[in-house]
């Protein structure tokens, strides 16, 4: 029997639905094939060049040729973002659409959201993208998703301090965390939401009161404001800490460099939860998160994340510090007390609010 060569090829299949709508590809574009093999490389995807596949795609010798063979991710994860529409929502949902572990991409936003699902769903990756639009949508959006989003929130605008932003956002992100807390209570939570110092004890307190916590699986997103260098403390302004002294490779600054660098680190602007999922045992993050590296409940420093979420603190990034470092870390602390303390006091009023209804 005369052999012929055949290269197994990718295709993904998407059904429609009324609603939600559901987006789909039927090729996978932009794969590089040399003599041998063909290898993958997204340029920039949402989990880098090395994420792992189920199958590799190589160029073989068989009896006669074979029907298309499909290569779909080692791991293929469902993505919710809440708050898809914004101007983090859009380019986040771009982002995760480029990556290879993910299945499906639910985008959801009270309008607007049925336009940037489409243009996403013209990205010729496998992962299928689903639009929710609404309260009642929401559910459907939460069941059975592995990693949840929230850029959710008003934006700041000039002149607006970051309580302003707590009196608009709090009630939004206590809103869509009930709904995590109902649909999807095993999944990783991000909370990109400002103040983000004030968010993620808002949320941890409706999980504890849904009885659902788990503190290994809450992050406050810190990745705008990780530049290569440990950041401690918490998320705005002064409580941003950043440790120049471990810096990787290793650089010394003086006494008015570090100052300047730290200003304006402080004041600068799901890949992680996805790979750590996937078994990943090297995925380390700044994050803030529950913590007892302090005496304040929650602070961000670097942890070690894996498939149930945080396995360690890092401890070892507050020791041997400058005293610049030491200094600058207990003057944030009362600051990010402040706004843990308004996170908590803010559901807590809520709670007895509705109690007495």
């Amino acid at each position: 029997m005369a052999s012929a060569v055949t290269m197994t090829s990718v295709s993904a299949q998407a059904t429609l639905v009324s609603r939600p709508r559901s987006y789909g590809t039927t090729s996978y574009g932009g794969l590089k094939a040399s003599s041998s093999s063909i290898g993958f490389e997204l340029g920039s995807s949402f989990l880098g060049k090395t994420a792992p596949l189920r199958a590799s795609v190589t160029t073989r010798v068989v009896p006669k040729a074979k029907s298309v063979a499909q290569v779909l991710p080692e791991a293929s994860y469902k993505v919710a973002v809440l708050g898809a529409a914004g101007g983090i929502g859009q380019p986040l949902g771009l982002l995760i659409k480029m990556s290879p572990l993910v299945s499906e991409l639910r985008l959801y936003d009270i309008a607007n959201v049925k336009g940037v699902a489409a243009d996403l769903s013209h990205c010729n990756t496998p992962s299928q993208v689903m639009d929710f639009t609404g309260p009642a949508e929401l559910a459907n959006c939460l069941k059975g998703v592995d990693v949840v989003v929230i850029p959710a929130g008003v934006p700041r605008k000039p002149g607006m301090t970051r309580d302003d932003l707590f009196n608009i956002n709090a009630g939004i992100v206590k809103s869509l965390i009930e709904a995590v807390a109902d649909n999807c209570p095993e999944a990783f939570i991000h909370i990109i939401s400002n103040p983000v110092n004030s968010t993620v004890p808002i949320a941890a307190e409706i999980l504890k009161q849904k009885g659902v916590y788990n503190p290994k699986k809450l992050f406050g997103d810190l990745k705008l404001i990780d530049v290569d260098v440990p950041v401690v403390g918490g998320h705005a302004g002064i409580t941003i800490l950043p440790l120049l002294s471990k810096t990787r490779p290793s650089v010394t600054f003086t006494d008015e460099e570090t100052e300047e660098l730290t200003k304006r680190i402080q004041n600068a602007g799901t890949e992680s939860s996805l790979r750590a999922l996937a078994g990943d045992p090297d995925v380390y993050e700044c994050t803030y998160v529950q913590s007892e590296l302090t005496e304040l409940p929650f602070f961000a420093s670097r942890v070690k994340i894996g498939k149930n979420g945080v396995e360690s603190i890092i401890s070892s990034d507050l020791e041997g510090v400058t005293d610049y470092e030491a200094k600058a870390l207990e003057a944030l602390k009362p600051e990010l007390k402040a706004s843990i303390e308004k996170g908590i006091e803010f559901v807590h009023k809520h709670q007895g609010a509705a109690a007495s209804v």
